[in-house]
């Protein structure tokens, strides 16, 4: 079933489900880039892996108490509770889990230089702190000192600011938006190319840059988005009906998602 709503649902934002439209995304641009990319470059996959102390995965297998639970006694369990059963003991620091994200790069099949980097935003990107938006901050750096284009695709509502161009230009010269995509061109310095867009509007078209000489090639997002949605089958694993989207919508947004919502059948 396709996605009721013409452009980015807001329902699909929520950390349990977004993880799993992202790399779907990033998976069809790199389809999409590969099937109209002049001869000499390609698009490929990539990841970045952090450490993040405060990051948790759910376990796959829980033990779980009632609320009204209390301790029959005090203090540590002893390693003798372990011992006896033939379990060693071993002392050992916490390592922090691993944090993978994907993205996409462009390189130039001559040499496979780095040409063009392109980020779907992940909740990561936009936590505050170190461990998350400032090490997306850090690797912005990396990529502008390294003379590669980026392409930024942030269709999260929440979270703070991340994307290369300063919030307060941002704000100015896209007015009122939900959704945005930010292009910063190597042979454009000083200058962002944005593609703001609200809750109620389709996707934009994103020009992705190259090497000097070479024109950007362009995609639309609509389709590829459509696509994911299609395939995810998120029509019957989202729950509409009598929830709120993280993070939730205006009043005028809420009543325009419901009438949607009503009209499709997913809001019984």
């Amino acid at each position: 079933m396709p996605s009721p709503f013409p452009g980015m649902d807001p329902w699909l934002e929520g950390p349990g489900v977004f993880p799993d439209i992202h790399d779907a995304l990033v998976f069809l641009l790199r389809e999409a880039l590969n099937a109209v990319l002049p001869r000499g470059y390609f698009a490929t996959g990539a990841a970045r892996i952090w450490m993040d102390e405060e990051h948790h995965r759910e376990p796959d297998v829980s033990v779980t108490r009632p609320l009204d639970w209390e301790p029959t006694s005090s203090g540590a369990v002893a390693t003798a509770d372990f011992e006896r059963v033939g379990m060693l003991a071993v002392e050992a620091p916490y390592l922090a889990e691993p944090i993978e994200e994907k993205y996409l790069e462009i390189r130039s099949t001559a040499n496979e230089r780095l040409v063009t980097a392109i980020e779907v935003v992940s909740p990561t990107n936009k936590q505050a702190g170190e461990a998350g938006r400032g090490s997306y901050r850090q690797k912005q750096a990396e990529f502008r000192s390294r003379g590669v284009n980026l392409v930024e695709i942030d269709l999260l509502r929440g979270g703070t600011h991340a994307t290369a161009i300063p919030l307060v230009q941002l704000r100015q010269r896209a007015g009122s938006y939900d959704y945005h995509v930010c292009v910063t061109a190597h042979d454009a310095p000083g200058m962002y190319f944005i593609a703001p867009f609200r809750l109620i509007d389709r996707m934009p078209a994103v020009a992705v840059p190259l090497e000097n000489g070479t024109r950007p090639v362009s995609i639309e997002l609509q389709p590829l988005f459509d696509r994911s949605y299609d395939t995810g089958r998120y029509a019957e694993r989202l729950t509409y009906a009598g929830r709120q989207p993280e993070p939730p919508l205006t009043d005028d947004q809420r009543a325009w998602a419901e009438g949607i919502l009503r009209a499709t059948g997913l809001g019984k």
